[in-house]
């Protein structure tokens, strides 16, 4: 069976350079949506975050922006074969997207890699290496595409968290939730779920394994994302 069957929707992501990941699946269960209505998802990809945002809160008016031509047009086949197909897809680079809608939340599972060896895949490479999209860039586009009580919530491996946290803070935003991932109990952090904003605030942090010891799910991961696996 082809693709990532979810509960209310399917993911195929055999044209895509960046496959369904546990990445994308932490942060478009964990990205904060209170009092939303309109959410901008910068490189959806396959479109997973988008289609899981809209399971969430089936009120948001979600866009999606994707450079990469075979990626865009599964993520429109994904969104027009799910329960909702008013998901806007757009083919555009994020330096060039313009909106006149100033978007409540954007969220981003961003490419990390810079000065990294590439391999011979040029899709995979855009969409893991930061040399089209750097963080700079990727703030910037917050900046300029959200209002002042916007919220911006990404994932992103801790070491490179930890340099997008200083960056941010350089840039007039502010970390307000961080919640640090590893597999399992005895294995070191190895993801950073962040939200910024422009307010300062006291930071809310926390830590989520995914994974027990026995290699079973934990309790924190199934009520994360219990409304999205099949098997959950």
């Amino acid at each position: 069976m082809s693709g990532f069957v979810f509960k209310q929707f399917k993911v195929e992501h055999d044209h895509c350079a960046m496959k369904v990941s546990t990445d994308g699946i932490l942060l478009g269960a964990w990205a904060n949506l209170s009092g939303a209505k309109s959410l901008l998802d910068i490189g959806t990809g396959t479109g997973l975050l988008a289609l899981m945002c809209k399971q969430r809160s089936n009120e948001l008016d979600i866009t999606a922006v994707e450079i990469d031509e075979s990626a865009y047009t599964q993520a429109l086949k994904n969104v027009a074969n799910s329960p909702w197909p008013t998901i806007s897809i757009t083919h555009q680079t994020i330096q060039r997207f313009s909106s006149e809608v100033k978007f409540d939340v954007v969220i981003s599972n961003p490419p990390y890699f810079n000065h990294s060896l590439k391999g011979d895949n040029a899709a995979r490479n855009a969409a893991r290496h930061t040399d089209g999209l750097s963080f700079e860039e990727l703030i910037n586009a917050f900046k300029r595409l959200s209002h002042s009580r916007a919220r911006f919530s990404l994932i992103l491996p801790s070491v490179e968290g930890a340099l997008f946290i200083e960056l941010a803070i350089q840039n007039g935003l502010y970390l307000n939730t961080h919640c640090q991932v590893k597999a399992t109990p005895n294995k070191d952090i190895s993801r950073s779920l962040m939200t910024f904003s422009y307010v300062k605030s006291d930071i809310e942090s926390s830590i989520l394994c995914i994974r027990n010891l026995d290699n079973t799910y934990t309790a924190d991961y199934i009520a994360l994302c219990k409304a999205f696996y099949l098997k959950m």
